[in-house]
């Protein structure tokens, strides 16, 4: 419990009440007591409304662009702390706003909102902000990229949605604080961050450590995240989860990301660039050491896709193409867009990796989402805690350390093929491929489910990229759905990950 100790004079120089944790220092569980006290009491929407004239269908979003935070009322930017802070302004599609908090030697205090923060540009109703809104989010700052200049870092804004970057990276996919209830027939349920609490870092931190309060009408939930950046920024994530009600499906490390269309892609669309995602694929490290790839599709119906283990070693939605030549978009840089890796800490027990894609007709919404689904959710009463690693990066040879499936194409096979066959064509690559000559090829296991009919399969060395290409038809079976699966092996040992596909009548 939270406890007022005395007044103390902060930020913008403004006299506010200072807040001690009962045990001295502040941590999780501070937070943890806070969200489990909600969680016995009725659901009840904790934030404050933004006022209609500031939303959506009267605010445009140039005029929200319009909103900026000024740098030089960052937090910590007088200290010269290696972090620093600004805030997001409420409006447009943020409804709500967040209490936001600092964290001094154990003592808390809240950051105050102020109109004189912002530049609000052209707009022409500075003077209508009411003085106590609030703020929509957080977005930290440091210099990622190189010394001097405060790059975005991480961002924390919209229900529980927060991204971050690697130091070559530019956003793209999003994670999540927890999904609930996704593609369920009684609708997805959205839980916000609704406080948020900053740990002032010390001069030359090389981490930032900040807790957040998460609530919604079936759980609440306290976060720690330790965010250490660089070539690969990673942040470290403990969580404490108190449900209100039973959830019908617990989605935990969600990641959210889009894929419009590829290589793979048999959906044509009216567009000058050959490929357009934020991610190409779902890579899976399972419990017994195997690597899986699932390249991700913009189907045409909704696609659920899940794959059954225990204690997962990783998974994560990853940008493997890195060749502009493939996107061709100056603007997006759809080549620097990162990948990001979920790395369990801890034993989370038996369950499910969640792959749902969901049908788009363009490139604004985030159809992917991929999570983790316990067995054995908590129940009211009960709760959960878990941890887990989430990295932010370009590049890792060590996800998988073999060889990776770098690209997937597929059409309705040669002339010589039955009218409901269909052609796979799955470029592998990695150092013990090319250590290969065409004198002494791998060998690809291939299978098909559903007592889907395999032939016409090759193996072939490819002299531009010094990989192996694999091609295979498959004749589905009274027009079901078939898991494909395949990978190289060479004298008894396995070279690759697992390429998986589903095809989809």
């Amino acid at each position: 419990m939270l406890v007022a100790t005395r007044i103390v004079t902060g930020w913008l120089a403004v006299a506010v009440l200072a807040q001690a944790a009962s045990a001295g220092a502040f941590e999780l569980a501070d937070v943890a007591r806070r969200a489990e006290e909600i969680a016995n009491e009725p659901y009840r929407d904790r934030q404050t409304p933004v006022p209609a004239w500031m939303l959506k269908g009267a605010l445009t979003y140039d005029q929200w662009r319009d909103i900026r935070f000024r740098p030089d009322q960052a937090l910590w930017r007088r200290e010269q702390l290696p972090f620093q802070v600004q805030l997001f302004h409420p409006g447009l599609f943020y409804d709500r706003t967040v209490q936001v908090n600092v964290i001094e030697g154990g003592v808390v205090r809240p950051l105050p909102f102020s109109p004189e923060l912002f530049d609000y540009g052209k707009n022409d109703f500075a003077a209508r902000i009411p003085r106590a809104l609030g703020y929509a989010g957080v977005r930290i700052h440091h210099a990622l990229k190189q010394p001097g200049y405060f790059d975005e870092l991480i961002v924390f804004l919209g229900a529980s949605y927060f991204r971050a970057l690697g130091r070559d990276n530019v956003y793209g996919l999003s994670a999540r604080g927890l999904a609930i209830d996704t593609v369920e027939a009684s609708g997805e349920e959205f839980p916000r961050f609704v406080e948020f609490w900053l740990d002032r870092p010390a001069p030359g931190a090389a981490s930032l450590v900040l807790y957040a309060l998460l609530d919604s009408p079936s759980v609440s939930g306290a976060y720690r995240f330790e965010v250490t950046p660089g070539a690969q920024t990673r942040i470290a994530v403990d969580a404490r989860i108190f449900p209100r009600r039973a959830v019908a499906k617990l989605g935990i490390a969600p990641l959210t990301s889009m894929f419009f269309f590829g290589e793979n892609s048999t959906r044509r669309f009216d567009d000058f660039r050959p490929e357009v995602h934020d991610s190409d694929g779902l890579l899976l490290h399972f419990d017994t050491g195997e690597w899986l790839w699932r390249p991700l599709e913009n189907p045409t119906r909704i696609n659920v896709s899940g794959f059954r283990m225990r204690n997962p070693r990783g998974f994560g939605l990853l940008q493997r193409d890195r060749d502009f030549a493939q996107y061709q978009d100056i603007e997006t840089r759809s080549e620097l867009r990162p990948s990001t890796w979920v790395a369990p800490r801890g034993d989370w027990g038996a369950g499910r990796l969640e792959l749902v894609g969901i049908p788009s007709a363009n490139e604004l919404v985030d159809n992917v989402v991929a999570y983790w689904v316990p067995d054995a959710p908590p129940g009211p009463g009960e709760s959960l805690a878990f941890a887990y690693d989430l990295t932010f990066y370009s590049d890792d040879p060590s996800r998988p350390p073999g060889g990776r499936a770098i690209a997937t194409r597929r059409d309705r096979g040669s002339v010589e093929t039955p009218h409901d066959g269909h052609r796979y064509v799955v470029d592998f690559e990695g150092a013990a491929l090319a250590a290969l000559g065409p004198d002494t090829p791998p060998t690809a296991v291939v299978t098909a489910g559903n007592e889907a009919v395999l032939y016409d399969q090759h193996v072939y060395k490819n002299p531009v990229t010094d990989g192996w290409r694999v091609t295979f038809q498959v004749k589905p079976r009274d027009e079901q759905p078939v898991e494909l699966r395949a990978y190289l092996q060479h004298a008894g040992d396995v070279l690759t990950e697992t390429w998986s596909a589903v095809w989809l009548p």
